[in-house]
């Protein structure tokens, strides 16, 4: 029960997530400049949002609170929003959203401490992938509250407070059954143990190589900083093409209520791919298999192309690209949650959302500057070329 504020606050942010770009594109001034606007206002946002990912998982983890922090960024999310009926100058909406940024962040790094304190680790592929998979079908209950509202031409300011509303709403049911878990070890075992069996491993190389018997394999612990690389490449190449993607569906063309069906399916690709990791078992936690799903997401980023090039069937290849592109990003985070969790160590629970922040704050500027100025041929083939990089990062790390 204590993951339903989750369920209605990623509601919300679905419904955002398509709204704003096409909101902020709107009161532009010409096409360029709402592209450009757009990815200022999600690059600062993001930029804000690093430094604070870093302070709200060390504070959660040095007070060992964390229901606090999930109700500050709730709250404090849903006034910021009422906020943004105030005003269209894009300067103050800008201010705005990176205010919401930074408490928004204060609810990442004590949503994964909680999944992974409140279960013993065999469990943490089944429950991350619970909560990911739950969330994910609140996002896409959110597109569809965004698809209706803009069928029925629901004005900009109700779109706002029906967001800030759920926000709302998840802070009063995070208030009643978010509960701080009363012993705070599960990480600490997990790294404890880790240990024991490097050292039991490479005492049985050891003897094997005293008796003379010839050895297959390495001793080899993970490559941590190439996971920390490519996972800021794999953020950078997500938020370069996504966030412009809204945009790119409405140019094909398409309607508003079209861009948020399209992306509807994209939720569901995701909702699809968390079942599926959830029931998959697999020994290696994922370090064998992570960098998978970042070299398809790469080949369909220049699957793409084909949609700039013929007018048939663009909105067709989109839709079946941003589908599969859905299940592929669920299967990846699935893995990142999982192997976070065992690398990062307990006061830095935060670090794994500032990577991620880092690479989506270049990401969000760049795509939009770069489909502004020369055009979406060249955002496809930069965050396809990027996607490959990050894989070969995650074949170093594992």
């Amino acid at each position: 029960m204590w993951r339903l504020g989750f369920f209605f606050h990623e509601m919300g942010f679905g419904l955002l997530s398509v709204f704003l770009p096409l909101y902020v594109y709107s009161i532009a001034r010409t096409p360029a400049e709402g592209l450009f606007n757009f990815g200022v206002m999600a690059a600062v946002g993001l930029f804000a949002a690093i430094p604070a990912s870093f302070f709200w998982g060390y504070m959660c983890d040095k007070t060992r609170h964390y229901k606090r922090y999930i109700l500050l960024a709730f709250l404090l999310s849903a006034i910021m929003l009422c906020l943004f009926t105030l005003t269209k100058n894009i300067g103050l909406l800008i201010t705005l959203y990176a205010a919401m940024s930074v408490f928004h962040s204060a609810h990442e790094a004590p949503k994964n401490i909680l999944t992974s304190e409140l279960y013993s680790h065999q469990d943490w592929r089944k429950n991350f992938a619970f909560y990911e998979g739950l969330t994910e079908v609140g996002s896409l209950i959110g597109l569809l509250l965004g698809f209706f509202a803009s069928t029925y031409g629901l004005s900009t300011a109700n779109m706002f407070f029906m967001v800030a509303g759920l926000n709302f709403l998840a802070f009063c049911l995070s208030a009643i059954f978010v509960v701080d878990p009363p012993l705070i070890f599960e990480r600490s075992l997990v790294t404890i143990e880790k240990t024991v069996d490097f050292a039991s491993h490479g005492l049985f190389l050891a003897s094997k190589m005293m008796d003379g018997i010839a050895l297959d394999e390495k001793l080899k612990r993970e490559n941590v900083t190439a996971f920390c690389c490519g996972l800021v490449l794999f953020s950078l190449a997500t938020s370069m093409l996504f966030t412009p993607l809204p945009i790119f569906v409405s140019a094909l063309p398409a309607t508003s209520a079209l861009v948020f069906a399209i992306f509807v399916l994209n939720s569901v690709g995701n909702v699809a791919g968390y079942a599926f990791a959830g029931r998959a078992q697999e020994k290696s936690n994922g370090k064998s298999t992570i960098g998978r799903p970042v070299l398809v997401r790469g080949l369909l980023a220049f699957v793409l192309l084909a949609a700039l090039k013929t007018s048939s069937f663009n909105v067709l290849l989109t839709t079946a690209v941003l589908i599969f592109m859905g299940f592929l990003f669920a299967f990846f985070m699935i893995h990142v949650f999982l192997l976070s969790m065992e690398l990062i160590p307990s006061g830095r629970a935060g670090l794994i959302n500032v990577l991620i922040g880092l690479g989506a704050a270049f990401g969000s500027f760049t795509g939009p500057f770069i489909a502004s100025t020369v055009g979406f041929f060249d955002v496809f083939v930069i965050a396809g070329a990027l996607f490959l990089v990050a894989f070969l990062f995650f074949k170093v790390f594992a």
